[in-house]
C-alpha cells in the first residue's frame, strides 16, 4: 500500500485546498503512536487516514508502547496520539499528567472496555468444568506440560516487555502457581503467545495463559476465562499488582481493563477540531474482534486494514466526523 502514498498525498492536498478550514489548516505535524497489536494498529491508521484527509494534518506515524509512549508524551510531549493506550498498569503516571496539564483523556478507544484474564479452551472445561477455576487448574496441573521440562507444567505469561507482564508475574507468586509445579513462559512476542494458543487448539491439547481481547485469536478460538475464586481487589491492583514493585501480591481478578485513547495536552489546543474527532472515536469489543479476524484472515498490514475499514463501514466511522470531513475521507480512499 506505500506505493500509493505520493499519488494520494497530492489528491489530499487538492481535497483539502478550497475546503480546508482554519482548525484544519492549525493542525500541523501529528505524530501516532503505532502499538505493536493488531487493535492499536488498525485505530492507528485509521486515525492517520482522518486526520490527514479529513483535517488536513501532517499525520505520521510512529512504534510506541503502553509505558514507554506514555512516559515519553508526559516527559518530552511527543508523540501526539496513543489510539489505544491499556491505562491499568499506567494509572498513577497517567493521572500526574493529567493533573500537570501535560496529557489530555480523549474518550474510550473499546467503548465496553478491555479483557485481561488467563484463559483454558473451551474444550478442556467441557470435559471437565473444574478447569474453569484455578483450584482445578492446581489439581489437574500435570496436563499442562511443559514444553521443554517434562517435570514442570507451563503457564504462558505476557510478552516480554509489555505492560502485563508484570501484573502477570505479580498474579504468579499471588496465586501461588509455582508451588504447584508451574513455570512462567515467556512467549517472546504476541506472535509466539497468540501461535502457542493457534497449536494447542488445532491438536486439541492443554493450554493455560494470559491473553487478552479484543484479539482475533479470541475471536477465532473459543477459550474460558478462569476463575481464581477470588473477586476484584481494585485498590490492591492499582498499589501493587499494577505496579513493577509489589512486595506482597495477593490474589485478585483482572479489572476491566479501561482503554483509552490519549493526546499530549499541546496537540488537543492546537487542532481541537482533530481532538474533537478523537473524543468520538470508539469500537466496541464484538466489532473490533470481527475487524481481527478479517486482518488475520488476509493477511493484511495495518493500512489495509484501516482501507478496508473505511470503505466498507461507513455507518461506523462516519458517526465520529462532521459531513464534509467524511466527504473528504471518503474521495481520499477511493483511490486505493
Amino acid at each position: 500500500m506505500k506505493r500509493f502514498i505520493p499519488v494520494l498525498a497530492l489528491i489530499a492536498g487538492l481535497i483539502a485546498g478550497p475546503l480546508a478550514s482554519p482548525a484544519a489548516a492549525a493542525c500541523g505535524k501529528v505524530t501516532i503512536s503505532d502499538m505493536n497489536w493488531p487493535s492499536a494498529t488498525l485505530m492507528a491508521h485509521v486515525d492517520r487516514l482522518i486526520l490527514t484527509y479529513g483535517y488536513g494534518c501532517a499525520a505520521e506515524l510512529v512504534p510506541g508502547d503502553t509505558m514507554p509512549t506514555g512516559t515519553s508524551m508526559i516527559e518530552k510531549g511527543e508523540p501526539d496520539i496513543a489510539p489505544e493506550l491499556w491505562s491499568n498498569s499506567f494509572t498513577e503516571a497517567l493521572q500526574q499528567g493529567v493533573a500537570e496539564q501535560r496529557l489530555r483523556i480523549a474518550g474510550k478507544s473499546l467503548s465496553d472496555g478491555g479483557v485481561e484474564g488467563f484463559w483454558v479452551p473451551q474444550y478442556m472445561v467441557d470435559r471437565d468444568p473444574a478447569l474453569a477455576t484455578l483450584d482445578g487448574i492446581k489439581r489437574n496441573a500435570k496436563l499442562f506440560k511443559h514444553p521443554e521440562d517434562p517435570e514442570k507444567s507451563a503457564i504462558y505469561g505476557c510478552p516480554s516487555g509489555w505492560n502485563c507482564q508484570i501484573s502477570t508475574g505479580h498474579l504468579f507468586e499471588a496465586l501461588k502457581l509455582a508451588d504447584a509445579g508451574f513455570d512462567l513462559i515467556d512467549p517472546g512476542s504476541a506472535a509466539g503467545l497468540a501461535g502457542s494458543i493457534a497449536k494447542a487448539y488445532e491438536r486439541g491439547r492443554p493450554w493455560f495463559g494470559y491473553y487478552w481481547a479484543p484479539t482475533p485469536i479470541l475471536g477465532k478460538y473459543k477459550m474460558v476465562k478462569v476463575d481464581f475464586g477470588v473477586g476484584l481487589d481494585q485498590a490492591h491492583w492499582d498499589s501493587c499488582i499494577s505496579q513493577s514493585v509489589c512486595e506482597n501480591p495477593k490474589p485478585s481478578m483482572h479489572p476491566t481493563a479501561r482503554v483509552i485513547t490519549v493526546t499530549t495536552e499541546d496537540f488537543a489546543k492546537r487542532a481541537p477540531a482533530a481532538y474533537k474527532y478523537l473524543t468520538k472515536r470508539s469500537f466496541t469489543n464484538d466489532a473490533m474482534n470481527g475487524f481481527l479476524v478479517w486482518i488475520d484472515d488476509n493477511q493484511a498490514d495495518g493500512e489495509t486494514a484501516a482501507v478496508h475499514f473505511v470503505k466498507n463501514y461507513e455507518a461506523i466511522w462516519t458517526r465520529w466526523v462532521p459531513a464534509d470531513i467524511a466527504g473528504k475521507v471518503r474521495i481520499a480512499v477511493a483511490g486505493y
